[in-house]
């Protein structure tokens, strides 16, 4: 007898934004398969920068003065004193550009706004997770990064992004070639992991 054919999770008569792929409450690996990807889970190589970062003992300090002094219950706040202070640094170190709320649209499937998007010779995309959930938010990450990779026109092999809480990243990649999204097991705290994380995401956007 043979098993019935699993219906699929995602429907033509809909339309997905990338929101919606955090709402939905399926496997990441099965929502991953309907797009053609496979997601892996395993430490990430990281591209990162042997230099020492400039003005990271002021930035740490402001860190943690906001963390004490901020309440962080809301994702504005925790963009706005967490995320974009970090990002703007990194954008200042790369001479990168930050596109906030950066419009994409492939498809049905794939659509709607990157909530930080870094460009400099490479690109790293980074999405707060929504109501501090790391998991859905990973899945987001990745559904994001297929898009992604449809919309530019670089041969850069692999495509590199980070889901953050704020308080907390975790970075993803993309490898194209195969349709490979890896989720790194690492996770990096800020204040704590301040040096690391920035340094990797300087390595990512000053990759040669």
């Amino acid at each position: 007898m043979t098993t019935p054919h699993r219906p699929q999770i995602l429907k033509s008569s809909e339309t997905y934004t990338f929101r919606k792929y955090f709402d939905l409450r399926f496997a990441p690996a099965d929502v991953l398969q309907e797009l053609g990807a496979t997601l892996t889970k395993s430490t990430i190589n990281l591209p990162t920068s042997n230099n020492q970062i400039p003005r990271l003992t002021d930035l740490k300090e402001r860190l943690e003065e906001a963390i004490q002094r901020v309440s962080l219950t809301s994702e504005a706040a925790r963009r706005e004193v967490l995320i974009a202070p970090i990002l703007l640094e990194i954008a200042h170190i790369t001479q990168a550009t930050i596109n906030i709320e950066y419009p994409i649209e492939i498809n049905q499937f794939l659509r709607g706004d990157l909530d930080y998007y870094l460009q400099s010779q490479h690109q790293v995309l980074v999405v707060e997770a929504k109501q501090a959930d790391l998991t859905r938010g990973f899945t987001q990450l990745a559904v994001e990064l297929i898009a992604v990779n449809e919309w530019i026109s670089t041969d850069e092999p692999i495509l590199y992004g980070a889901v953050t809480t704020g308080d907390i990243w975790q970075f993803g990649s993309f490898q194209r070639d195969q349709r490979i999204i890896t989720q790194d097991l690492m996770l990096y705290r800020v204040p704590t992991d301040l040096e690391i994380l920035m340094k990797i995401l300087v390595g990512i956007l000053n990759k040669n």
